[in-house]
């Protein structure tokens, strides 16, 4: 099995136009239209095929989305860093740009004193399975949905049940807290930035903005 490299290692590896979201490297390619996008996608899979490793990629009119985790590791490795490189060499190669700085991932997560119960019965729901390694978090089998994770809180009324965790490219954590702040929101904590900025809206509603600094 391959080892996992820690958030600063992946940092240290320099890659440009990719974005660490909390689960795998990610990227977009600007293709602008289809028939480009789906020759950029036939030639990532000849080099996944030839590496032995395989990205997770979304074709869209427009655009494709690539993320790397290396599932049986738990997290990314170097095969992910390698097959990164290559994605942007090919998309260089086709006059196009990794760019991964606009993307974000969502989580849903529900603040409940009992964690198992929550956890059992909304995968039930859901039709989620619990996450290999996690007591504290259910995933779509298809990856497909967000996850949805449980955070132990206290049982006093009221309280906030759910919220979501938004992951953004470290380098944009401020301009979003910002514009939270400029829509009329205030910042209710930011003593763990960068890794989150816990923020309110008007109504009181709070949500973190989270990134994959400072999380080794």
């Amino acid at each position: 099995m391959a080892t996992t490299l820690s958030r600063q290692e992946v940092a240290d590896a320099g890659l440009t136009g990719w974005t660490d979201l909390g689960d795998g490297l990610r990227t977009r390619v600007v293709t602008g239209d289809f028939t480009t996008g789906l020759a950029l996608v036939a030639a990532i899979g000849a080099a996944a095929e030839e590496a032995g490793h395989h990205p997770d990629v979304d074709l869209r009119y427009g655009r494709v989305d690539v993320r790397l985790v290396s599932h049986d590791a738990g997290g990314v490795t170097e095969r992910d860093v390698a097959l990164a490189r290559t994605v942007s060499r090919l998309a260089a190669d086709a006059g196009l740009t990794c760019d991964g700085a606009g993307l974000q991932r969502t989580e849903i997560a529900l603040d409940t004193p009992d964690v198992a119960a929550a956890r059992r019965w909304w995968a039930a729901f859901l039709a989620y399975e619990e996450t290999p390694g996690s007591d504290d978090e259910v995933r779509d089998p298809a990856d497909a949905q967000p996850p949805v994770w449980f955070q132990r809180s206290g049982a006093q009324e009221p309280r906030q049940r759910w919220h979501l965790d938004v992951w953004v490219e470290p380098g944009r954590l401020d301009e979003r807290v910002a514009a939270a702040v400029a829509a009329g929101g205030r910042v209710v904590d930011r003593t763990q930035a960068p890794s989150f900025v816990v923020v309110e809206d008007p109504e009181g509603n709070r949500a973190c903005l989270c990134t994959s600094r400072d999380r080794d």
